[in-house]
């Protein structure tokens, strides 16, 4: 996979060089490359915001670096291709070497960190592992100019995205955190995927605790049936910890749960925690 981020401040996106992504850069499972958009200026200032139309607090981006920038980076796949022997063809809007805008089958996806974006979750994360190239656009202060986004859809297929509903001051925060959630879903990055599924909202629920040695450990024991060897036992004492996790962190979660299939004894896990199975649903006894 190919990644491309844009941020004016590209060393804030050092902590990508570490741990398992940055491997997965050296073994060269991951092409991530930072551009800083103050290179796409024209000005001896380096200027790339101005004050808000309409007036207001804040500053907003410039438009025209970011035109420049994104320029670059398709320009950038349009080579890249080339040399492979797939050229791409020439965009239209003067994008030399951007997808044609007819179709977004070809097209990289521009990813936009922002409050008013769609929720970024586990599910989206396994939807862009399967891209081929994904950019990033770090805006700072009250944002981009929207301008931008609607120029940008004609060469990308545009995702202003949100990691929850709160603000930062930039964008970079929520790339790193979306490019480790994306890349450790790509193959060969995690070494042992059996841990990709067994974990937080692989299954739309919450992952169950998990213990290690010392069995006993300042008067806490871990749970008896983890060192009983019934495998069965196991798996099922870890599926109820699933739910009562989520019942008691995320219920939120439970809304989405298919619940039509579950065994008797899964059901009555779920009735101990004041849910009833009502068309393949999980309601909540008022009760409870």
């Amino acid at each position: 996979m190919r990644i491309d981020v844009v941020s004016i401040f590209p060393e804030y996106l050092a902590p990508l060089e570490l741990s398992l992504i940055g491997k997965a850069r050296q073994d060269g499972l991951l092409d991530l490359r930072v551009h800083d958009l103050r290179e796409f200026t024209t000005d001896r200032h380096r200027t790339v915001d101005d004050t808000p139309y309409g007036g207001g607090a804040g500053m907003v981006m410039k438009p025209e670096p970011w035109a420049q920038a994104l320029t670059a980076v398709a320009a950038g796949r349009a080579e890249r291709a080339e040399a492979a022997g797939q050229s791409e063809g020439a965009g239209d809007a003067g994008v030399p070497g951007a997808p044609d805008a007819a179709g977004s089958a070809g097209k990289p996806v521009l990813i936009v960190p922002s409050p008013a974006g769609e929720r970024f979750t586990q599910a989206t994360a396994h939807e862009l592992a399967e891209e081929d190239q994904l950019v990033f656009a770090c805006g700072r202060y009250e944002g981009i100019d929207e301008r931008v986004l609607e120029w940008a859809a004609d060469h990308f297929t545009v995702r202003p995205m949100s990691l929850g509903d709160y603000v930062l001051n930039g964008g970079e925060v929520a790339v790193l955190a979306m490019v480790e959630a994306i890349g450790r879903l790509l193959p060969g990055v995690v070494g042992n995927p059996e841990s990709l599924v067994e974990e937080s909202h692989s299954d739309g629920l919450l992952e169950y605790p998990v213990y290690t040695k010392p069995s006993s450990w300042r008067e806490r024991d871990v749970p008896a049936v983890l060192l009983s060897g019934n495998h069965g036992k196991i798996a099922q004492w870890r599926r109820h910890e699933q739910y009562r996790r989520t019942a008691e962190r995320r219920p939120d979660l439970l809304a989405e749960f298919d619940a039509g299939k579950l065994p008797r004894a899964d059901r009555t896990a779920f009735a101990d925690l004041g849910y009833d199975v009502v068309d393949g649903h999980l309601v909540r006894r008022p009760d409870a």
